[in-house]
């Protein structure tokens, strides 16, 4: 018998014990070592590490499985959010009933009224868990943006800084810096626009074992009317530990706020931006990878054990049935990690002409790579962006307030491209439209041939265009899932969004709302990797 205790087990009965497969699981360790590439072959079905054929996960996607962390949950624990006000009601319930843990990471945290009765949301739940016990259990652990969330004389961090005075052992308030902005460059850039240089940009927010992964930040307007997208995994311990062990590996690279509204690194890291940029890079890479590769071999020891036991990983005895399978994807080039990138290269490139592709990103800016894949595939693509007016720029102040044309000139050049190949009947692109409303939804919906829901979804805060495969931390998940009522929700999800859109067609960038300046057209070939 051998017991093995990963990351993803510091819990009251976290050891898993295996009495099978023995010989593998000894070689965990160095089993972790390795790096998930999707772009090696892919082992035939039924081969050491496959699922077994009967497991009910689509033949179409089991190659995931094979290169990043597979989780197997209940599709009746996932729902879909729809609206601002519920992922803030959500968020606001379950920090009020957090007994362990509450886990956040974003872009920033706003400075509004809402954003303070989140933190005051916060200040309650750790005063309870100090009333009730002489050794408090809830931890609240924050990774913002230290860019972003240090603009300004009121920011992210004066917002968190009486919560970390108050409950110093049991906050944690972590600010990621890029090791980009560093020397001549972190002196010369505005303040406004260091950010564009690279960004901690995932959005996590979990509390005890569930948790949501979404695209929106915390901030008022993606409380009330910037239209994004939101997934709940409710009791999903396996998938919560390894975003919260994901989001630890980050903070323990990052700058970490004092109560004095300083900042210090924890003592063996590298600084991001005083420090040899090659040695953080290293060391956040393995530090991170770590988190990555022990959940991928933790789930395929998993695997291979419940194959060998009864033939497939089956559910328990009473247990719902675990039809659906989640698999988390982080991308963090800037460190030399790049497997939502692969994984997302793969999906596109198989994208075949059975398959139809509803995709969104609320910043229209396909990197080269995946311009490619869509336009060199054969599956039928539906990709929905912000139309001018929702563009979360439109109207702003001096050279940002021509961002939406920008994109403009993009989408043009793209429907153009899209027009020259005559591939109009397979690939059609919509502009969303929604009055005193901006648009930020990013992901896509998997359709395979002859299936009126999709079975697949990506979810999180990945765009699809440069900044996010290049520049910034990010994260998403994909689940793929059997369960009706799933992919019923995912299916009310798409067309509530692409209900509020219209096609784009020559036309459209004929009218004069969608007319671009020169100086524009000029300049966004130049700056366009940066937004």
């Amino acid at each position: 018998m051998v017991v093995i205790e990963t990351a993803n087990d510091r819990r009251p009965g976290g050891l898993r014990t295996f009495t099978a497969n023995s010989s593998v699981l000894l070689l965990a360790p160095l089993l972790a070592e390795a790096d998930p590439s999707p772009s090696r072959a892919v082992r035939p079905s039924g081969s050491a590490g496959d699922q077994s054929s009967g497991d009910g996960l689509c033949t179409h996607f089991r190659w995931m499985a094979e290169h990043v962390p597979a989780f197997r949950v209940p599709g009746t624990h996932i729902h879909i959010l729809t609206s601002p006000d519920q992922f803030y009601q959500a968020m606001k319930d379950r920090i009020q009933t957090a007994k362990r843990r509450v886990v956040m990471a974003s872009l920033y945290l706003g400075t509004g009224q809402l954003e303070q009765e989140l933190v005051d949301c916060m200040e309650d739940a750790l005063q309870r868990s100090q009333n009730h016990s002489r050794s408090p259990d809830l931890k609240v652990s924050i990774l913002l943006d230290y860019t972003r969330g240090s603009r300004g004389q009121v920011n992210s961090r004066t917002m968190l800084l009486p919560l970390l005075r108050r409950f110093t052992s049991q906050m944690r308030v972590s600010l990621y810096h890029t090791p980009d902005l560093r020397g001549l460059l972190r002196l010369l850039v505005p303040q406004r626009f260091n950010e564009t240089i690279g960004v901690q940009h995932i959005k996590v927010y979990l509390f005890d074992d569930s948790v949501i992964i979404s695209g929106a930040n915390l901030s008022d307007s993606y409380f009330t009317n910037r239209q994004d997208r939101y997934v709940l995994l409710e009791n999903c311990r396996d998938v919560a530990d390894f975003f919260s062990d994901l989001v630890e590996a980050v903070g323990d690279v990052s700058l970490q706020l004092q109560p004095d509204n300083s900042v210090s690194m924890l003592e063996g890291m590298v600084h991001p931006y005083n420090g040899n940029r090659q040695d953080f890079s290293a060391v956040a890479r393995k530090r991170i990878m770590e988190v990555v590769n022990t959940a991928h071999v933790r789930q395929q020891l998993l695997s291979r054990s419940g194959d060998s036991e009864d033939g497939g990983m089956s559910e328990g005895e009473g247990e719902e049935e675990e039809d659906t399978w989640v698999f988390p994807l982080v991308q963090m080039k800037p460190v030399g990690i790049k497997v939502d990138e692969q994984v997302t290269q793969r999906l596109l490139r198989d994208a075949g002409p059975d398959s139809t592709v509803f995709l969104t990103s609320g910043y229209f800016n396909l990197t080269q790579a995946y311009m490619r894949l869509v336009l060199g595939a054969g599956a039928s693509y539906r990709i929905l962006t912000a139309s001018p007016e929702v563009n979360g720029f439109f109207g702003a102040k001096g050279v940002a307030g021509a961002i939406p044309a920008a994109y403009v000139h993009i989408a043009r050049q793209f429907y153009s491209q899209v027009c020259r190949l005559g591939q109009q009947e397979r690939v059609h692109l919509h502009e969303y439209h929604r009055a005193q409303w901006t648009f930020h939804a990013k992901g896509l919906w998997y359709y395979l041939q002859g299936q009126d829901r999709p079975c697949l979804t990506l979810i999180g805060s990945p765009n699809f265009g440069y900044r996010s495969v290049h520049r910034d931390l990010e994260a998403q998940i994909a689940i793929v899932t059997e369960n009706e009522e799933l992919q019923s929700q995912l299916q009310e999800e798409q067309e509530m969004l692409y209900q509020r859109s219209t096609e784009v067609s020559t036309s459209t960038f004929e009218r004069p709302d969608r007319y671009v300046k020169l100086w524009v057209k000029l300049v966004t070939p130049l700056i366009k990797n940066f937004f």
